[in-house]
Formats: structure tokens, sequence, C-alpha cells
């Protein structure tokens, strides 16, 4: 009898790296950086860059939940900076909408017609789950969901704790070495390539594809259009070679393409909305795992008092991960659009208005948490943060995220590691990932 041969898969890209080709881009054309006139314009990605953007939210929250920013490079909207008002917005999907249809979830803007004519491209949109309404949103993240209930976590857990281990003893003793390359990234590769059933050798693309799908300052660099696109179908094509040999396994699998391909609301998707769906999944998946992992080490060299509990007591590992997301917000930012006029904290939101949740503020609110720039891994409603969101588009991974990060912080208690911040440490320039791009550290013992 005849055997099937798997499709080959397509020749893809790995470099350069999206901040590589924005970094060139920027010195080449110093001119091009965007502007940002009004002082509360909190889009400006600099503030992220230099770690300076807490006084600018402390102030706007002192004088209310939420601000009209009436210019900005990605045109007016209101920055809604208070946690109550948030989940206030949250918890009204109908009159806040999530979908692509209306400009998603960034505070990108949609290009028009005339600028996408301009640029020489189209007007590209990608749906994703995330960027719908109900009831089709329901009907896609349902399909996911199975992968991330408390049972399918916890039969997880025994290989994340192995790969983990394997790559805490893997690390140089002695030596200045990058968090990030070697821990951050490795590990939530290594957990996308297993929730995709990705070929392990090529797992690494998954962090390229993340980063060229989910910068918000690339996405403004219109000479870097065709470069980004290009990446995203490469990625496309690359996962619709396993979507195929998926189509010819006897038995389905347990892995997301699986899932998707056996799924009555998701095996019928538009090409855009199978690329789309695969950068939620990606970049949601990598960036806030990844930037968690860097902001807990960071986190415990800048508190020294609250490294020194955590060595003391491992009985505090599972409220320090809450109060390590609740400190780095990973995702500073989703968007949402008014559907119809309607008053919010005694502000009237238009219709067609672009509001823009700062979960980053959020978790740094007075009103909620005591002594909100400080770390504290004993805080008491670590627990109210709103760094996977809230509402019917609260992070359907986020218990996934809690166990690996969780599983980081037990494997480097059980090897006795301290994690000292020895070299450079240079942040995310973006208003969307809030994350580390480098994290030179040391390790010694406790």
């Amino acid at each position: 009898m005849a055997t099937i041969a798997a499709p080959q898969r397509p020749q893809v890209r790995r470099e350069p790296t999206a901040y590589d080709a924005l970094k060139a881009h920027f010195a080449a054309h110093p001119e091009e950086r965007v502007k940002h006139s009004h002082p509360w314009d909190v889009s400006r990605s600099d503030i992220y860059f230099e770690d300076t953007w807490q006084p600018v939210f402390a102030e706007m929250r002192a004088a209310g939940p939420l601000h009209w920013i009436p210019e900005s490079p990605f045109g007016p909207y209101w920055a809604v900076v208070g946690h109550k008002a948030i989940q206030h917005i949250e918890a009204l999907p109908e009159t806040f909408s999530s979908s692509w249809e209306y400009g998603g979830i960034t505070i990108l803007n949609r290009l028009t017609e005339e600028e996408a004519e301009a640029a020489g491209v189209d007007t590209r949109e990608l749906p994703m789950f995330i960027a719908m309404d109900r009831p089709q949103h329901t009907g896609q993240r349902r399909t996911v969901a199975p992968k991330f209930t408390p049972s399918a976590v916890v039969d997880m857990e025994a290989e994340i704790r192995t790969r983990t281990g394997e790559v805490l003893d893997r690390l140089p003793r002695g030596q200045t070495f990058d968090w990030v390359e070697n821990v951050s990234i490795e590990l939530t590769t290594g957990m996308l390539a297993i929730l995709f059933g990705f070929p392990w050798e090529d797992r690494r693309l998954l962090t390229l594809w993340s980063d060229w799908a989910g910068d918000t300052e690339l996405a403004t660099v219109r000479s870097l259009d065709e470069t980004r696109w290009g990446f995203l179908q490469e990625m496309g094509a690359y996962f619709q070679s396993l979507w195929v040999e998926r189509t010819m396994d006897k038995e389905p699998g347990n892995d997301l393409i699986s899932m998707m391909l056996h799924s009555p609301a998701m095996n019928q998707m538009r090409p855009e909305e199978f690329m789309g769906n695969l950068v939620l999944l990606i970049v949601g998946g990598n960036d806030t795992t990844r930037n968690t992992m860097s902001g807990i080490i960071h986190g415990l060299d800048k508190f020294p008092d609250q490294r020194k509990l955590f060595e003391e007591r491992p009985d505090l590992i599972p409220n320090a991960v809450q109060e390590c997301l609740r400190m780095q917000t990973p995702l500073a930012h989703m968007r949402r659009t008014c559907t119809e006029d309607t008053e919010v904290f005694g502000q009237t939101i238009k219709k067609g208005d672009k509001v823009v949740l700062w979960y980053l503020s959020a978790n740094r609110d007075e009103d909620v948490f005591d002594n909100a720039d400080k770390l504290d891994i004993t805080r008491d409603n670590a627990r109210r943060h709103l760094a996977f969101g809230y509402g019917i588009h609260r992070c359907v991974g986020a218990r996934l995220a809690e166990l690996q990060l969780k599983v980081l912080l037990e494997e480097m208690h059980k090897r006795r590691m301290r994690v000292h911040v020895a070299g450079d440490v240079e942040r995310v320039r973006a208003n969307f990932v809030h994350g580390f791009r480098k994290l030179e550290v040391e390790i010694t013992e406790f």
C-alpha cells in the first residue's frame, strides 16, 4: 500500500529580528520617530524603554480614572488608567468592542485604503478571536480552552518541571550571561513548541515571529510593512504545512493545531483568520510569560528584602507569582472601541471613540494596592492584578503561565540560586509589549 509523503515545509527566513530591523531603520531615519505633544500621551514608547512611565500614570490617576487624549500619533483616544474603570469597561463587551472590524485590540490605527495604497500594500487584516465579539469569539475561544483547563495544565507540570530544571542546570556559574536569551526565551519557546506540536529544532522561529507580529512601534514604520508581512506569511505557510500533516493523522492529536483542525468553529477559517489566531496564540503565549520570567529576576534584585523572604519562605512562591505579574504587567494595554454613546465615571464616551485600557497603570492603582510601586510577595490582594485582562477576554492561557512561573521559582529555590543583575538591562521600546530585551545577570547561591 502506498504511503503519502508528508508535505515539505516552506523555506523561511531566520533574520533579521524585528528589533534589529527597527534599530537599523531609525539609525538611518531618526527623523521618522513619531512625535508626542500631549503630556499625558502614554502611547510614547520611550517612557517604557527608559522605565519612567510610573510618575506619568500616577499623575493621571490622581486626576481621575480616565482621560481624553486629543492628539497622538495614533489619533485621539481615551486613556483609562484606574483599576475600577478598566474592570467596568471590560465587563461591557457589547458597548466596548474588541472586534478587528472597529480597530482591534491595540492602540494602532487600521490603515485606510488611501494609506495602504500610498504604502503599496493592502489593508491586511488578521482577525483573531481576542479581536472578535460574541458569538464568534465564544466559539473560537472554546476550541482552544480545553488545552488550558486546570486538569490539562496539571498534566503538563512534570514536563515543564523537567525542562525548567534542565535549562537552569545548563546556566554558567561565575560569569555574566543574558537571562532573557538563556532562560526566558528558551523556556517560553519550548512551551509553545509543545503546545503546537511544533518541530523542536525550529522552535526559535516562534520568538522571531512573535516579535515581528507584536511590536507596535514596528507597525508604525510604513517602509517595513512589506518585510513584516513577509515574515507573517512565512509563519502562515509553515503552520499550514503542519496543518496538512495533522490531517493525515489517524487519531486527532491534542496539540493546538489539531484542536483547531477538528473544531467546527475554526476548521473553515480563511487564511487571514488562521494567521491572526496564530499571532494571538504565539504572542500571548510568548510575551506574557517571557517578560514576567525576566521581570521576576529584575524585581527580586531591585527589592533584596523580598528576595530574602523568597529564599527563607518558599511557601510564598504562589503569591510571589501573582505579585510579580502585577509588577511586570507584560502587556501594557488593550484597546476597545465604543459602539454607542455612553457615560463612564462622569465622562461621555462617544460612538467610535478609541478606548485604551492601561493595565500597567491599573496594577499600580493606590486605591487597590498599598505602596503599589513596591514588590511585596506577601501582598494579600496580589491576585487582583489585571495582567491577564478581565472579563470575557481574560487570557485563556493564564493558568499555564502561572504554572510556568511557579515552577521556575520552585526550581530556582531547590537549587538555592540567587540571581543578581550584573550588567546591561535593556527594555523593550514599545507601548504594547512591556518587557526586557536584555538582562545580564550572574548566579550565586544562598
